[in-house]
C-alpha cells in the first residue's frame, strides 16, 4: 500500500512538471533568454545566469546572445557586484559601440563606478573619476537619453567628494607644518575647481603657507593673479594673511 502511494506521488510529480509549459519562442535562444528574464524578475540570479550562458555557448551568433550579454552584466549590477558589472559593460559597449541601447550602457557603467564611491573622502576616490568620465559621456554623447537627465546630479555628488578630500589632504599638509606640500595641494585646488568658498580658502592658506615659508616673494608676486580670482566676502581674510606674508620679507 505504502509502495502504491509512494509510486501515485511520484506520478503526479512527474505530470505536474510535464505541465509546466516554456515560453513560446521561434527559437530555442529565444526561449531560453525569456525563461532567463523571468528568473532574473523574480530574483533567481544564478538560475538566470545558467540559461544566459547556454545561451552564450550554444547560440552565440543568436539574435539573442547579444542581449544576454547585456541581460548577464544586468544580473551582476542586481547583485550589487559593481566592479564585475562595470567590466562586463565596458566589455559590451567596447563590442556593441551601435546597439540601440548602447546610452542604458553608458549610464550603467556609470552608475556601476558610482555605487562603488565610498561614504567618505578620506578613502580612494577613483571610482569617483570613473563615474564622471561616463557621466559627462553620457551627456555629450547622448544628451537626449532619458539617462543623460540623471547625470548631472551624479557628477555633482562626485565632484563634492573629490573636492573635499583635495582639500583634507592639503589642511592635512598644512596643520602638520608640512607648507610646501600643503601650498603645492592649494595650488591645484585653484586650478581645479572654481567653487568660491573652497577656492578662498585655497588661496588664503597657500599665502599663510607662504608666511609660515618666509617666502614673501611668492605672495608680492602671486597678489595681483589671487586678488582677481578671490570672490566676494573674502577680500580682508585676503589682506590680512597678505600683509602677514610680506612683513615677513
Amino acid at each position: 500500500m505504502r509502495n502504491s502511494t509512494f509510486i501515485l506521488i511520484l506520478t503526479s510529480l512527474f505530470f505536474i512538471s510535464c505541465a509546466v509549459s516554456r515560453p513560446k519562442g521561434g527559437t530555442e535562444a529565444e526561449v531560453l533568454y525569456q525563461e532567463a528574464q523571468k528568473l532574473v524578475n523574480s530574483g533567481r540570479y544564478i538560475l538566470a545566469t545558467e540559461k544566459l550562458n547556454r545561451i552564450r555557448s550554444k547560440y552565440p551568433y543568436s539574435y539573442y546572445a547579444t542581449y544576454a550579454e547585456l541581460l548577464g552584466a544586468d544580473v551582476l549590477f542586481k547583485q550589487e557586484n559593481y566592479t564585475e558589472a562595470a567590466a562586463a559593460y565596458i566589455v559590451f559597449k567596447d563590442f556593441h559601440p551601435r546597439h540601440n541601447k548602447i546610452d542604458y550602457v553608458v549610464w550603467r557603467i556609470g552608475e556601476s563606478f558610482f555605487k562603488q564611491v565610498p561614504d567618505t573622502h578620506d578613502r580612494d576616490l577613483g571610482s569617483a573619476f570613473q563615474a564622471i568620465k561616463y557621466f559627462n559621456e553620457l551627456k555629450s554623447v547622448y544628451g537626449s537619453s532619458e539617462y543623460a537627465k540623471k547625470a548631472d546630479e551624479r557628477i555633482a555628488a562626485c565632484e563634492k567628494m573629490i573636492r573635499d578630500k583635495e582639500k583634507y589632504i592639503a589642511d592635512f599638509y598644512y596643520k602638520t607644518g608640512v607648507y610646501d606640500a600643503a601650498r603645492f595641494r592649494y595650488e591645484n585646488i585653484m586650478k581645479e575647481f572654481e567653487e568660491p568658498k573652497l577656492r578662498a580658502h585655497a588661496i588664503i592658506r597657500s599665502i599663510e603657507a607662504s608666511a609660515e615659508l618666509g617666502d614673501a616673494a611668492y605672495c608680492q608676486k602671486n597678489q595681483p593673479a589671487y586678488l582677481k580670482m578671490l570672490g566676494p566676502g573674502f577680500k580682508e581674510d585676503f589682506d590680512s594673511a597678505m600683509a602677514e606674508c610680506i612683513e615677513k620679507e
